[in-house]
């Protein structure tokens, strides 16, 4: 089972200090019943961006489901066992047979937006590679000065003062940094990451009604 270690507008993004590279920025709209997201992938993580859109242009995640989603945390997808599963079918441990090298970067955080790989535990993935195809949308919650401290303390973790205030005004998921990849964001949408991650679950974190997603590029 690959699992995670337990809108606002975006800052503009140098103030984030995810900093786009002088390559072509490439571009995808993730459609759901609930409205769409658009968003962009990192060139700092290229195997990640590059598997990402193979999947796409061969149109492996349409029809799929977010099959496991946290309120304040984050909507995983991208099981292709989630394709037509039936009600309560527990899913999670699918994927393209392959796994993709860890491409961390300090730059590249988990605020809310960000597209991160789901990927296997430290147990039986010391390298923290990522899942071929599973990945989470982090929706996450916003982080006061003396959390940040606290987390600082117990885990290493350390942000820069543009990094903290994201986290302080526009929320996410600091504890996932550095341990999985971030390799994308989320900049339109935001509404729809809430709303799905707010849908009734069973006691799995699966929605009780299917939700479908379908993934295109944007030219």
């Amino acid at each position: 089972m690959i699992v995670l270690i337990l809108g606002l507008l975006m800052l503009n993004i140098t103030a984030m200090s995810q900093k786009e590279s002088k390559e072509q920025v490439i571009k995808f709209v993730v459609h759901t019943d609930y409205g769409d997201m658009k968003g962009i992938l990192y060139n700092e993580t290229p195997q990640h961006r590059d598997n990402f859109v193979k999947l796409v242009k061969e149109g492996f995640y349409n029809d799929l489901l977010f099959h496991r989603v946290i309120p304040d945390f984050m909507i995983q997808g991208g099981d292709p066992n989630s394709k037509d599963a039936k009600p309560g079918v527990p899913l999670g441990s699918g994927g393209p047979g392959y796994t993709v090298p860890a491409e961390f970067n300090k730059n590249l955080i988990h605020k809310k937006g960000a597209l991160s790989a789901a990927r296997t535990g430290d147990n039986i993935n010391p390298k923290k590679a990522s899942s071929g195809s599973q990945f989470y949308i982090v929706e996450g919650k916003p982080y006061t000065e003396s959390m940040l401290k606290n987390m600082t303390l117990q885990t290493g973790l350390e942000w820069t003062p543009e990094q903290a205030k994201v986290y302080k005004e526009v929320g996410g998921t600091p504890f996932l940094d550095m341990n999985y990849t971030v390799y994308g964001e989320i900049t339109f949408g935001f509404d729809v990451i809430d709303k799905i991650a707010n849908v009734q679950r069973d006691k799995g974190n699966r929605p009780v009604k299917d939700v479908k997603m379908t993934i295109k590029l944007i030219e």
